[in-house]
């Protein structure tokens, strides 16, 4: 049961203004939010089309569970489509970081210290993700709010190098905040979801192009709302840490120069 303590910070969050922020970032670097996103989103779906089949991978067929090495291959490619979300968010964090404080991108630079960090987020955000989709089997709303105890691992992990103590300090800055930021992921999850069906009809269009086809077409769109959730992730965690440490966003990014 979640306790009633959960939202007992004295500051606001700023909902609304962390959803405003994160569209503002994202149609401000448009281009290099999409081609950050997109290197992991297509090679997600690359591979998920290679050990499932372009059909499933796009949602268009049901997965195979009939034998023990589909299903096995169904779940390799769930956990490494989480990967590469991951991977997509550390990339994102920094970007959303130099756009907020006017400074200009460096793409290249963002680079290295996502790939440092590769390996914990996998495996933080892999356990936190198997975490909410168990407590969803009860209802989807026990789910979304352990997603929100655990929404910052990834800058956790990139500007603070938390490594596998990732999971314990996204648990010590959300707390008293978990309603604030599940009210905010739920509102970033419906765009990135409007986003997501755009993205399926798109590669509906693109059928006779053939599957790979499809999901190149799929990949650009879905970029855009991996772009967007890893902004609001980046600037939920700088809130955070302007909260409770009284660290500012420019002190943040300065783990980078």
């Amino acid at each position: 049961m979640v306790s009633s303590t959960e939202y007992g910070g004295s500051e606001s969050l700023g909902v609304g203004n962390i959803v405003g922020e994160s569209f503002s970032i994202l149609f401000k670097n448009l281009i290099a939010v999409i081609l950050l996103a997109l290197a992991p989103t297509l090679l997600s779906s690359l591979i998920a089309g290679m050990m499932v089949g372009a059909d499933v991978a796009l949602g268009v067929e049901e997965p195979d569970f009939s034998t023990s090495s589909s299903l096995a291959n169904w779940m390799l490619t769930i956990i490494l489509q989480i990967v590469f979300y991951a991977l997509a968010t550390a990339l994102l964090v920094q970007l959303a970081y130099d756009s907020k404080l006017g400074r200009p991108l460096q793409l290249g630079r963002y680079f290295s210290p996502a790939l440092r960090a590769a390996i914990p987020i996998a495996i933080l955000t892999t356990i936190s993700s198997i975490l909410a989709g168990l407590a969803s089997l009860a209802f989807i709303i026990p789910g979304l709010w352990v997603y929100a105890v655990f929404s910052v691992v990834a800058p956790a992990v990139v500007i603070e190098g938390a490594g596998f103590r990732g999971l314990g300090r996204s648990m010590a800055l959300t707390k008293g905040y978990r309603w604030p930021i599940f009210g905010t992921l739920l509102l970033i999850g419906i765009c990135a979801g409007i986003v997501n069906f755009l993205a399926g009809i798109v590669a509906d269009m693109l059928v006779e192009a053939g599957n790979w086809a499809m999901m190149a077409g799929f990949s650009v769109i879905a970029a855009f709302a991996a772009g967007l959730t890893g902004i609001s992730i980046a600037l939920i965690y700088a809130r955070l840490r302007e909260i409770k440490e009284g660290v500012s966003v420019d002190q943040i990014a300065s783990v980078f120069d």
